[in-house]
C-alpha cells in the first residue's frame, strides 16, 4: 500500500468513525429534550461542552502553534463555525421538530448533492463519475433507511430549515476541504466550536435554561441516568470526537468523496436506535443500510488514482483530487 492509498484509507476510516459518533447523539439528545430542554438549548449545551474541553486541550497540546495560520484563513474558519457547526445542527433540530425525523434527515443529507453541484457549476471542477454515482446510490438507500414516505407533512418552515441544514452541511464539507493542509484539524475544530457557541447563545437563551435537568435522573434506554452524563456524552463523543475525526478524515479525501461517506451516519443512527432504544429495523431499512454502504464504497473509490500503464509509468500528479 503506497502513501496515497494509506492516506485514503485513513480518511475513509476517520470519516466513518466520525459518522458513527455523530449518529450516537440521537438517543441521548432526544432524552434531554424530552426532559425539558428545547432543541436549541440541547444543541448549545452540546457545543458549549465541547468548547470547554477543546480550548484547554488544544492550548496544552499545540501551545502558541494553535493560532498559527488562523488569521490568514479567518473567513473560512468563521464560516465553518457559523454554518458548518452551528447552522447545520440548529437547522436540523428545527426541521426535525416540524417534520418527520426521516424527512428532516433526508433533507439534511442532500448536502453532498449540493457539494457536487457547487464543484461542477461554480468552481468548474470536473466531478468524478464514481463519486456522483456513489452519492446517487447512497441517497437512494437513505430514503429506505429513514422511510421518507411515512407521515410526510409539507410544513414550509420545516422544509426551509431542512434545506438550510443541507446547505450548511455542504458548507462544512467544502470549508474543511478548503482548509486542508493549511490549518490543523484540532485548530479548525476548536475555533469552530467557540464560534458556534457564541453564535447560538442568543438563540438558545441559556440564561433561561432549566438547569435542574442536569442533576436530575432522566429516563434512558429502560434505565435512568443523570442529565449531566447525557450532556457529557453528546459533548465529548458525539461532538469532540466526531468533529475531530470528521475534519481529519475529510482533509484526506476530496469533498465529493467525503460527502458520500457521511451517509453512513444514517445507518449508524438506525443501528444505535435499535441497540439502545429497541427500535426494530424493517427489512426495507436493512436493505437501505446495505445500499448506503455500497454507495459510500463506490464514492470512496473516486479518490483512488487510476493505475499507470505497466510499461509506461507516469509520475504522480495532483489532478486526481479536484479540490484546491
Amino acid at each position: 500500500m503506497d502513501g496515497a492509498q494509506r492516506t485514503r484509507a485513513w480518511g475513509v476510516g476517520l470519516a466513518v468513525f466520525s459518522s458513527v459518533c455523530f449518529g450516537a447523539s440521537g438517543p441521548f439528545g432526544k432524552a434531554l429534550i424530552e426532559a425539558g430542554l428545547s432543541p436549541l438549548q440541547a444543541v448549545w449545551l452540546r457545543i458549549a461542552t465541547a468548547s470547554l474541553v477543546l480550548v484547554p486541550l488544544a492550548a496544552f497540546l499545540r501551545g502558541r502553534a494553535l493560532t498559527r495560520g488562523l488569521r490568514a484563513h479567518l473567513a473560512p474558519l468563521l464560516g465553518y463555525g457559523t454554518a458548518g457547526v452551528a447552522g447545520a445542527q440548529a437547522f436540523y433540530f428545527v426541521a426535525a421538530s416540524r417534520l418527520p425525523v426521516g424527512v428532516a434527515i433526508l433533507l439534511e443529507f442532500s448536502g453532498p448533492v449540493i457539494v457536487l453541484a457547487w464543484l461542477r457549476l461554480v468552481r468548474r471542477v470536473p466531478v468524478h463519475r464514481t463519486a456522483a454515482a456513489g452519492v446517487a446510490v447512497a441517497l437512494t438507500g437513505l430514503t429506505l433507511v429513514v422511510q421518507v414516505w411515512t407521515g410526510l407533512s409539507l410544513d414550509p418552515v420545516g422544509l426551509a430549515a431542512g434545506f438550510g441544514a443541507a446547505a450548511c452541511q455542504a458548507a462544512y464539507f467544502l470549508t474543511v476541504d478548503r482548509l486542508a493542509g493549511h490549518v490543523a484539524p484540532l485548530a479548525v475544530t476548536t475555533f469552530g466550536m467557540v464560534v458556534a457557541t457564541a453564535a447560538l447563545t442568543v438563540l438558545a437563551t441559556p440564561w433561561a435554561m432549566p438547569w435542574d435537568v442536569l442533576p436530575a435522573r432522566i429516563p434512558f434506554a429502560g434505565h435512568t441516568a443523570p442529565g449531566w452524563a447525557l450532556v457529557a456524552w453528546i459533548g465529548l463523543v458525539s461532538t469532540v470526537l466526531a468533529y475531530l475525526a470528521g475534519v481529519a478524515g475529510l482533509q484526506r479525501l476530496p469533498a465529493q468523496v467525503g460527502g458520500a461517506i457521511c451517509y453512513t451516519e444514517a445507518v449508524a443512527v438506525a443501528l444505535i436506535a435499535w441497540a439502545v432504544l429497541g427500535e426494530r429495523l424493517s427489512p426495507a431499512q436493512l436493505l437501505g443500510g446495505a445500499i448506503v454502504l455500497t454507495g459510500a464504497y463506490i464514492a470512496q473509490r473516486a479518490a483512488v488514482p487510476p493505475p499507470a500503464h505497466p510499461t509506461h509509468p507516469l509520475p504522480e500528479t495532483t489532478s486526481q483530487n479536484p479540490s484546491p
